[in-house]
């Protein structure tokens, strides 16, 4: 899948950026298009260029690239046209179809190849700007992208139909050019997102179809992009100036999976409120998030000892930024990864707790951490080895911001502080030694713990050792069944409220 996005991203690229760089006359908005394709590492050939009485008409155009990997992509144009409006713009005109083609490494598994076709009728794509800035508009009432053949590593075909349908779709962007870095800030919009998918084992051993509906699809990318030698390494092409802020969102969807196999028919229907993704990167940080809100799915199958599984969230989310390149001094981190308001239906709870003694009240699981810390090395440097026994980098403070854990009547809590003395390894046995307080909240455990054992899902010498453990680190709360456990790190050693440990 990697090597088909470094394939499908190239061409994309080339096809957004029309007339990059291009002043107000079809002729360079033609001819920046060109120096932009080459520019990014990819190959044309132009069957004919004709000049017309309002502008410059190009036929049988095909643009192939191929990667270090070995993959290549190409897409065929029969026909382009780029027309004067009179008044400074360039309407750029596409054929209302297009192929595009993909060829994948050799690997273990996976596609050797796959055709797709791309039909946008009434599509339009108008240009205006200078020679060091195009901007672009960009309205198309549907656009369809049919995958017609697909193979295997062997070349063999395969029984797939696909289609993904966008309807309403608008977009814009800017393209600037100084010097080798293009700057793109772009965005779009589309009414709706349909992806169809349908396909049966050579084999006859199963068959199934997917469907999936995203509304109210919007994005945006932003950054400075170089060439693509630099991009190869991307430890140097951060360091060259590259950045990028990327975001997807999406409204309402919902997604049908229908699989047949000998064992019988499964299903797995789902819908979501929204959701979305979010990535950035400069030569100081990488950002990365994914969010779903309002998600339930709904699972039945020959397998499933019941009619069906249910599970449902209200909100989920995991974000993570961090430094990408080497430094000597601190730099800030943060984790962050929730899932609220989590349920599973009564029939799975029914398979240990058919009396009902554990609650059901929806679990919540949340880890927010931030704190401060440096990469020794160039992390995205392809010539860094990562598995080494010495850690590429230094922790120097951890705040837990809020580390919470509640499900079936019992709740976890943590906040707390900590800084590290990377210079003292010896005292807690090669890990840097921590200064700082945490505290840690339990409330109902007592009662969970009695639950488990009456349903015969932990034994009486098991909870005994369990309650011990508790009583060396924690003690009484405000409240009935609550204990409070003060963790301390001072003075080069490990205190439980209070009492040293260690």
């Amino acid at each position: 899948m990697t090597r088909a996005l470094t394939c499908s991203s190239a061409i994309a690229l080339a096809l957004l950026a029309t007339g990059a760089s291009a002043d107000v006359t079809p002729r360079e908005v033609w001819e920046s298009w060109q120096a932009m394709m080459t520019s990014a590492g990819q190959e044309l050939t132009i069957g004919n260029t004709t000049s017309t009485p309002d502008g410059v008409e190009v036929t049988e155009l095909a643009v192939t690239y191929k990667d270090a990997m070995g993959g290549s992509a190409s897409v065929t144009f029969d026909r382009l046209t780029f027309k004067d409006n009179g008044d400074g713009t360039v309407t750029v005109t596409m054929p209302e179809s297009y192929p595009i083609q993909m060829a994948f490494p050799k690997q273990d598994d996976g596609p050797g190849s796959l055709k797709l076709t791309v039909s946008q009728p009434g599509a339009a794509i108008i240009a205006d700007g200078s020679a060091t800035e195009t901007s672009y508009k960009i309205t198309a009432p549907q656009t369809t992208i049919t995958l017609d053949e697909i193979s295997d590593q062997s070349g063999k075909a395969l029984d797939t139909k696909a289609d993904l349908v966008l309807t309403e779709m608008t977009g814009g962007y800017t393209m600037t050019t100084t010097g080798e870095t293009m700057g793109l800030d772009s965005n779009f919009a589309a009414k709706s997102a349909v992806l169809d998918l349908s396909g049966s084992e050579s084999d006859g051993g199963g068959s199934g179809t997917v469907k999936v509906s995203f509304a109210d699809v919007t994005g945006a990318t932003k950054g400075n992009f170089l060439n693509p030698e630099l991009m190869a390494n991307m430890a140097a092409a951060l360091n060259a100036g590259f950045t990028m802020d990327a975001s997807l969102g999406f409204g309402a969807v919902t997604m049908d999976f229908d699989i047949v196999e000998a064992a019988g028919p499964t299903k797995l229907t789902a819908n979501a409120a929204r959701g979305g993704f979010a990535l950035a990167m400069n030569k100081d940080k990488m950002t990365y998030g994914t969010s779903l809100d309002g998600a339930r799915f709904v699972m039945s199958g020959a397998e499933i000892p019941f009619p069906q599984v249910e599970v449902a969230f209200a909100e989920s989310a995991f974000n993570v930024m961090m430094p990408v390149t080497k430094s000597d001094s601190p730099q800030d981190f943060s984790y962050l990864t929730k899932l609220v308001d989590f349920t599973v239906s009564e029939d799975v709870w029914g398979l240990f707790d058919p009396a009902g003694s554990l609650s059901r009240e929806p679990a919540t699981f949340i880890v927010d951490l931030k704190g401060t810390g440096f990469w020794t090395k160039d992390i995205m440097d392809p010539e860094v080895q990562m598995d080494e026994m010495e850690p590429p980098g230094e922790l120097h403070s951890l705040d837990l911001t809020q580390v919470l854990a509640k499900a079936a009547g019992a709740e976890v809590s943590a906040t707390g502080a900590l800084t590290f003395d990377n210079a003292d390894l010896a005292t807690f046995g090669g890990v840097p030694r921590p200064d700082g307080k945490v505290t840690v909240n339990i409330k109902g455990v007592t009662k969970l713990v009695e639950n488990l054992i009456a349903l015969g899902l932990l034994t009486e010498d098991d909870a005994m050792g369990f309650r011990m453990g508790l009583a060396m680190f924690a003690r009484p709360g405000a409240g009935p069944d609550e204990l409070v456990s003060e963790i301390e790190f001072k003075e080069g050693g490990f205190f439980a409220n209070g009492m040293r440990m260690q």
